[in-house]
């Protein structure tokens, strides 16, 4: 099973405004809500892949942010 990477949550926590609203709100049901990919396409009408993938281009997007920000980094 997939298993949800808690610092990706993190990261989103202080990246989130960087995202468009519907990115945030496929990245807030996934993360904050707990839903699966199953409930967060028939909440907002796409496909369970189209989730997928919105939430992967969001996670590669996070990882980029705090390697060039630090954001998170200088919180620690």
């Amino acid at each position: 099973m997939f298993e949800k990477n808690m610092r990706l949550a993190y990261l989103f926590d202080f990246y989130a405004d960087m995202f468009d609203e519907h990115s945030q709100r496929i990245m807030s049901a996934y993360y904050e809500d707990d839903l699966s990919l199953a409930e967060i396409a028939e909440s907002i009408g796409i496909s369970r892949q189209g989730v997928r993938h919105v939430i992967k281009k969001c996670e590669e997007q996070l990882l980029n942010l705090e390697n060039k920000l630090s954001l998170m980094k200088k919180h620690e």
